[in-house]
């Protein structure tokens, strides 16, 4: 793949005269974008240009925030390596919840790439759905970084967790606990009932200040019951949703749906108790049980109920850069235009608590913008140029008909 070098973040930059959608507000025809040190400091119908500042002419492009892939697998399980690219599941221990994502991920892999192509610069990377509790999910920019660190947004996202057949058939093949829809919630249920009694005694203890030895299991799921980190619910079947919600219920924490197949079944439920729901994949076959009734029209119904919706590829389920094509047909079959924008970028900033950074065209967010050749919900529209805290990390090159992306490489010759 050819590739062009990143230049050092411009000072300011002024993206002016194409069609802006924020998502969050209004478009605006002929708008102008201002990223001043990488942040996104003005959004509005200004022509003036501050002095010294880069200029891209967006004229006969739509301008729109960087997508986010609220539920991936991109550089955890890397696309052409195998096995040794392979490092989604911890499947060991039903409770990995100490397993942490950001261990495990390659930024080189070619998953990155395509994340720009499909105009995504942010990305939560999640544990597999092997164990019933998989390990701590990491946002991150899909660009940018010599190590993962530089690239990321917070490691203080959620904890994935599965119901439902993966684990059943990971555990019950080895002939231990969980082999049953009734072991795994076993399983989940045992482990914060442990937590609980771990984060009563670590306050008794620093109370008394005594020392206390630290369970690094028990401290994550301690965080997931304080709230500070969301409880990732891999979760297809309505029966499965249900039993998700129930123990939700049980334990206080911050549930958000992950795939949701049958989610229409109780869309009426989930929409009154607020549970966001990350909606898909949806090019997939029916490959087992569980997705026997899935379908496209299954997202469109879960936001006519008033059900927070986004949307994921799953990657490398779906390939990543497919996330737009996906809302695509989610218009087709009924999903509001605005919802499906909102599905790829508000929507799934704030489900993680990710909007004081990324999510929509805003003063005080970081300068992620992509330049559209049409309506991204357009087939034949492509991501032309794609920003990242206002450097440009991808062109499409009509000539080549190809792709040209930030050289990586160079960041470790600095």
């Amino acid at each position: 793949m050819s590739t062009v070098t990143t230049s050092p973040t411009p000072a300011v930059l002024v993206i002016t005269g194409g069609y802006v959608v924020p998502v969050s507000a209004d478009p605006i025809e002929g708008g102008t974008v201002i990223v001043t040190d990488g942040v996104i400091s003005y959004v509005g119908v200004s022509t003036d240009i501050p002095e010294g500042a880069v200029v891209v002419d967006a004229s006969g492009k739509w301008v729109l925030p960087g997508f986010i892939e609220p539920h991936g697998h991109v550089g955890i399980s890397e696309e052409a390596n195998g096995p040794a690219g392979n490092d989604t599941n911890e499947m060991t221990n039903p409770n990995m919840s100490a397993a942490r994502a950001i261990d495990a991920i390659n930024i080189d892999d070619e998953g990155f790439r395509d994340a720009l192509s499909g105009g995504i610069t942010s990305v939560v990377v999640k544990p597999g759905s092997g164990n019933p509790i998989g390990g701590q999910t990491v946002a991150i920019k899909t660009w940018g970084g010599r190590t993962i660190d530089e690239q990321l947004i917070s490691d203080s996202v959620s904890v994935k967790s599965a119901l439902g057949e993966n684990p059943k058939r990971v555990y019950g093949a080895k002939d231990q606990t969980p082999s049953t829809r009734m072991g795994v919630a076993v399983v989940i249920r045992q482990a914060f009932e442990d937590a609980k009694f771990y984060v009563s005694q670590r306050t008794a203890a620093k109370a008394k200040g005594e020392p206390f030895r630290r369970d690094l299991w028990l401290e994550t799921l301690g965080r997931v019951l304080e709230g500070e980190l969301a409880w990732d619910q891999h979760t297809h079947r309505h029966d499965d949703i249900a039993t998700a919600i129930r123990l939700a219920d049980e334990f206080g924490y911050r549930l958000v749906i992950n795939h949701g197949t049958e989610g229409h079944k109780l869309a009426d439920v989930i929409a009154e108790r607020d549970i966001p729901v990350i909606f898909g994949p949806m090019f997939t076959s029916r490959s087992k049980v569980e997705l026997r009734d899935r379908a496209i029209v299954n997202l469109a119904l879960l936001a006519a109920a008033g059900v927070r919706v986004s949307i994921t590829t799953d990657h490398p389920v779906v390939p990543i850069n497919f996330l737009v094509h996906q809302a695509s047909l989610a218009v087709k079959e009924g999903l509001p235009r605005q919802v499906a924008l909102e599905a790829m970028t508000v929507n799934p900033a704030a489900m993680l608590r990710l909007d004081h950074r990324v999510g929509s065209l805003a003063p005080g967010l970081d300068g992620d913008v992509v330049l559209w050749s049409g309506d991204p919900l357009d087939i034949n529209s492509r991501a032309e140029q794609v920003l990242i805290g206002g450097v440009t990390v991808y062109e499409w090159d009509a000539t080549s008909h190809r792709g040209k992306v930030a050289e990586r490489l160079e960041r470790f010759s600095r």
